[in-house]
């Protein structure tokens, strides 16, 4: 029998596996097995190795597996604005072995990809949302900008540009947010990847970056970035000092990403109910609450039903946003 924390690479992907006897045995006899239990399960990333929502994911794998009593194993398949890793869980066996990460993007790409031949929300089997992740809006420690205001009223005199990670991501449709709620237009300036984004931000290219809190938190608290704004309903923990959409001038505004598991349509409850209990004892694991703090991003260990229920309200938000803005993927 592995140990806990066992881990190997076999192929393109990680397996976690292992299972502390006596605190599990009583979860085991209460909850049936996952169909052929000697296969491990699959975990589909449906971005690049490295960023958040792979960190995230392989966390989740990590502690997922002792609490299954079988191997996790994290699969990369990025591509397609996410779709080519969605469309693998949409298409497999709904046995609970292949699950994927998902993220805010399974709404976003509803709208955004019409054309896709699955829809990102109705073929899937909400599991848990295991997480929520605020956006910042920040700037250069020189700008002479302080507040969400001061942004606009420079926009108004002047050219700027603002950067995000790419077309189609969440900070794509809140920078556009920002754009309609200040009666202003300046240039979107998508980047594959938040980290060139902020390389030209602090090289004097743009004048502003949507990003994820995570990727900005040290650099906000070292003084080489100024917070201008985050898009969750309440201040994040991880940088307290900066205000809301709401507190900025934005009510109703506010938005969050967010990190989850789910299956493909059709999951058997007991299936489903299983590898939710599976993530919530990951969550409470002290490496995971710490790993998910130093990159502001909080943890939930929401039902089944309010992944779903997000998932149809926030598709419904952001089709909205893209029919009026004319958003494009690419």
């Amino acid at each position: 029998m592995a140990s806990l924390n066992h881990f190997h690479k076999m192929g393109n992907g990680a397996i976690y596996s292992g299972m502390n006897r006596r605190s599990l045995l009583a979860s085991f006899l209460a909850t049936p097995a996952l169909a052929q239990p000697d296969r491990p399960v699959r975990l589909i990333v449906p971005v690049a190795p490295g960023g958040s929502q792979d960190i995230v994911a392989r966390l989740f794998a990590r502690h997922m597996a002792p609490a299954l009593g079988q191997p996790v194993v994290v699969e990369n398949l990025p591509g397609a604005g996410s779709n080519i890793g969605y469309e693998a869980v949409v298409r497999a066996r709904p046995d609970g072995l292949t699950i994927g990460a998902g993220s805010d993007s399974l709404s976003i790409n509803r709208a955004l990809f019409p054309r896709l031949g699955f829809d990102t929300v109705a073929d899937i089997t909400p599991i848990a949302q295991a997480s929520v992740v605020p956006q910042i809006f920040v700037v250069d420690y020189r700008s002479p900008v302080r507040t969400l205001a001061d942004f606009v009223a420079l926009a108004k005199r002047e050219a700027v540009a603002v950067g995000t990670p790419g077309n189609g991501s969440l900070s794509h449709l809140l920078q556009q947010v920002l754009q309609d709620a200040g009666e202003v237009s300046w240039t979107h300036a998508p980047y594959r990847g938040g980290a060139l984004a902020l390389n030209d931000l602090m090289g004097g290219s743009l004048q502003g970056v949507m990003i994820n809190i995570g990727a900005v938190t040290e650099h906000v608290r070292a003084g080489r970035l100024r917070g201008i704004t985050v898009s969750s309903a309440t201040r994040a923990a991880a940088l307290p000092d900066v205000p809301t959409f709401a507190e900025a001038g934005l009510r109703g505004a506010d938005a969050v990403g967010w990190h989850g598991i789910f299956g493909p349509k059709g999951m058997a409850a007991e299936t489903v109910a299983r590898l939710h209990a599976a993530v919530v004892t990951a969550l409470r694991v002290p490496e995971v609450a710490q790993r998910l703090g130093a990159l502001g991003i909080e943890p939930t260990e929401d039902a089944p039903e309010a992944l779903g229920a997000r998932l149809v309200a926030d598709a419904d938000r952001w089709a909205a946003l893209i029919r009026r803005a004319n958003l494009r993927p690419e």
